[in-house]
């Protein structure tokens, strides 16, 4: 199989199994597919900790406003007596006004944030150094497991304008956010190798031969966006190493020219002529008076 190293910019994101044979057309489809699940399940946990301080979101247009506000203006949770967590509820009140407060209890709360560390551990960009290629299937089971923690907590499910649940069903509003920014369309999408674009309707083949043990860097791109800067021909890692050993190789070439003074030849004791000298009595010989 081979190997794709996803990148995007300089930054790794997963690695991919392919075949040489394989339409790029489906390669960039399932490409774009994982890169986009990872964003989501980045998302929704992200969110999960928020559910697990302060409850439910609270309705739109009850966002932001005071207590004083929303008696003024008779507004009503109709959300709030039918989302409660199971085991009990605790108020721990949302400071920028954004969540209702009624958040679950201790015990529940950490089913939802063990449930987070597990569903990142799945498509953390810690695979590539592990050298673990990840799959669309282990994204959905990521979200199967956040899904399923979300229902064990909340088992008459969230209101249709929380975020979390909104990502669950795909229908997440994005528009104005950083988050949209990172999301690639598949018809977007774009990958590079070795500063040129992988063409839509060739095959993997025809760029990197039929070496089915082939391993290399793609980049992701968003089409209109140009080429992304090429690999460096060392990484950071092979840099820091040279670094240090012409480091260590200046420290020894130091010892070096410390060891080699010969300052010692001016003493006494390393002249070849003393024992020669001194059986002739010429070894305290001074000129001048006494």
């Amino acid at each position: 199989m081979v190997q794709l190293h996803v990148k995007r910019g300089d930054e790794s994101q997963f690695l991919f199994n392919t075949s040489t044979d394989a339409p790029l057309e489906t390669v960039i489809q399932q490409v774009t597919a994982i890169y986009n699940g990872r964003l989501k399940v980045d998302r929704i946990c992200s969110e999960i900790p928020e559910l697990a301080d302060h409850g439910v979101t609270l309705p739109p247009n009850m966002q932001g406003l005071t207590e004083e506000q929303i008696v003024e203006l008779k507004l009503k949770d109709e959300w709030e007596e039918r989302c409660i967590p199971s085991g009990g509820e605790v108020f721990r009140k949302d400071e920028i006004g954004r969540r209702n407060g009624h958040a679950p209890n201790d015990k529940m709360k950490d089913v939802l944030m063990r449930t987070v560390e597990e569903a990142k551990a799945l498509i953390c960009k810690k695979q590539v150094q592990a050298n673990v290629c990840v799959t669309m299937e282990m994204v959905k089971e990521a979200l199967d497991q956040l899904r399923g923690a979300v229902m064990i907590v909340y088992p008459m499910g969230l209101p249709p304008h929380d975020p979390i649940r909104m990502e669950f069903d795909d229908q997440e509003d994005l528009s104005g956010t950083q988050a949209s920014l990172q999301v690639i369309a598949e018809n977007e999408c774009q990958l590079w190798w070795a500063g040129k674009e992988m063409q839509r309707g060739k095959k993997l083949q025809d760029y990197i031969g039929k070496n089915e043990k082939t391993k290399l860097v793609v980049k992701i791109q968003k089409k209109g966006q140009g080429a992304p800067a090429r690999e460096p021909l060392v990484t950071d890692e092979q840099h820091k190493q040279m670094m240090l050993h012409q480091y260590r190789r200046q420290e020894e070439l130091k010892k070096l020219e410390e060891a080699d003074d010969d300052s010692y030849l001016d003493s006494e004791w390393s002249n070849r002529q003393a024992l020669k000298r001194q059986f002739q009595g010429l070894t305290n010989i001074k000129w001048g008076p006494r």
